[in-house]
C-alpha cells in the first residue's frame, strides 16, 4: 500500500493509491465488466481510503472475478452465498468499507434467499448486481432475468419462465437504497457508485452489463446514440421526469404514469412527476416502469437512484446488544447457557 506523502506546491499531500492488482484481467474482449471495474477503481481513487480498509466479496460468475483485479482485501466465495460472508464480516468489522459483487444468476437464482434477507436486515454493504440476462460463465444458459421467449443453450425453443424484475424484488424486500446504472454510461455509473457508498445500509445497484458473447445487444436500445434518448429516463432527486431530448415527460394520473408530449424551450407543466428519492410509494411505481420496449407508447426504462431510506443497520443493532449484555453481569454468559437447566432426557 502507498503510504508516503509527496510534496505538492511546497506542502505535503497524500500520494495517490493504486487499487489495481497485479493480476491479468481475464474477461472476454468487449465485456461490459471492464467498464464497471474501471469506474469502481476511479471511485476508490477519489476517496483514497487505505487498501486494508476495503473488502470485495463475490459469489460465482463472470462478475465474481472482481476481487482478483483489485489490490484490496477480498474473497471469491461460493455460488449465491456472498451475502452470508458479508453479513458475518460486517458483524465483527463495522469499520470496513465492504462491497459485494454478484450477477443475475448468482444472486437471483441460488442466492435469491440470501439476497432478500441481506436487504431486509440492512447490512451496510454496497451490492453491485451485474445483470446481463444470461449465464455467461457456464456458456449461455438462460437466467432468472432472461426475457420470456429467450432462446439460449438451455431453452432452445424459448424460455417459458417469467423473469424477475430485480429492483421490484429489492423494493419488496425493503431495501434502503435502490438504483440502476449501465456499463456503457460510465459517468452516470460513477455518480451512482458514489451515492451508494455514502449510504449507511444495503445499497443495491442493478448494472446493465452487456455479455457480447452469449447475449450481445440485450440493452442496446438503452445504450445506442440513436435510441437511448427515447428509451431511457434518468431520474434525479427534486427534478421532473423528462426524457427524449426534452420532448416527453411523465405525469401521474392518480397512481398511473402517463407520457406527456412537451415542447422544448417552453415551461414544463406543473403536473409533471417530480422525483423524490425518499417517496416509497412512487419508488414502487418507478421500479415497475418496465414495459416491453417494442410496444408503441411503452414507458422508458429509468436509471439513477430510485429510493433511499434511513434505517439502522443490523450490525449496529447486534453490537448494541453485545454492549448491553457485556454491561450486565450474567447476561451473555456462554458457560451458563451451556450448563443451564433446560435439558431433556430422550428415550
Amino acid at each position: 500500500m502507498t503510504t508516503a506523502n509527496e510534496v505538492v506546491n511546497g506542502s505535503a499531500a497524500p500520494a495517490k493509491v493504486n487499487y489495481a492488482s497485479d493480476q491479468e484481467v481475464r474477461w472476454c474482449p468487449g465485456c461490459g465488466d471492464y467498464s464497471i471495474l474501471k469506474q469502481v477503481e476511479t471511485v476508490l481513487k477519489e476517496q483514497g481510503k487505505p487498501k486494508e480498509e476495503i473488502v470485495f466479496i463475490s459469489g460465482i460468475g463472470c462478475s465474481s472475478r472482481f476481487p482478483y483485479y483489485l489490490d484490496t482485501y477480498g474473497m471469491h466465495s461460493i455460488h449465491g452465498r456472498a451475502p452470508a460472508i458479508v453479513s458475518g464480516l460486517r458483524a465483527v468489522r463495522p469499520d470496513l468499507s465492504v462491497w459485494m459483487i454478484t450477477g443475475d444468476g448468482d444472486s437471483l437464482s441460488i442466492g435469491g434467499n440470501h439476497l432478500i434477507h441481506l436487504l431486509r436486515r440492512n447490512v451496510d454493504v454496497n451490492v453491485l448486481l451485474f445483470n446481463n440476462e444470461i449465464y455467461g460463465l457456464t456458456k449461455g444458459q438462460y437466467s432468472p432475468t432472461s426475457p420470456e421467449g429467450a432462446v439460449t443453450k438451455s431453452t432452445p425453443m424459448g424460455s417459458v419462465d417469467h423473469p424477475f424484475n430485480p429492483l421490484a424484488l429489492c423494493k419488496g424486500a425493503d431495501a434502503t437504497f435502490i438504483a440502476r446504472a449501465m456499463d456503457r454510461d460510465p459517468k452516470q455509473l460513477r455518480e451512482v457508485l458514489v451515492k451508494a457508498d455514502a449510504h449507511r445500509g444495503t445499497s443495491l445497484i442493478e448494472i446493465y452489463q452487456n455479455c457480447n458473447v452469449f447475449n450481445d445487444g440485450a440493452f442496446e436500445v438503452f445504450t445506442e446514440k440513436a435510441t437511448k434518448p427515447f428509451h431511457t429516463l434518468f431520474v434525479e432527486h427534486g427534478k421532473p421526469l423528462v426524457y427524449a431530448n426534452g420532448t416527453k415527460g411523465i405525469k401521474l394520473d392518480g397512481m398511473t404514469p402517463v407520457i406527456v408530449d412537451l415542447t422544448p424551450g417552453e415551461a414544463l407543466p406543473d403536473d409533471l412527476w417530480v422525483h423524490d428519492q425518499h417517496d416509497s410509494f412512487k419508488a414502487s411505481i418507478l421500479v415497475r416502469l418496465f414495459d416491453d420496449q417494442g410496444h408503441e407508447g411503452a414507458m422508458p426504462r429509468p436509471f439513477g437512484v430510485f429510493y433511499i431510506a434511513e434505517r439502522s443497520t443490523v450490525e449496529s443493532r447486534i453490537n448494541a446488544q453485545v454492549e448491553e449484555a457485556t454491561a450486565k453481569k450474567g447476561v451473555g454468559d456462554l458457560n451458563a447457557l451451556l450448563s443451564g437447566g433446560r435439558t431433556w432426557t430422550i428415550g
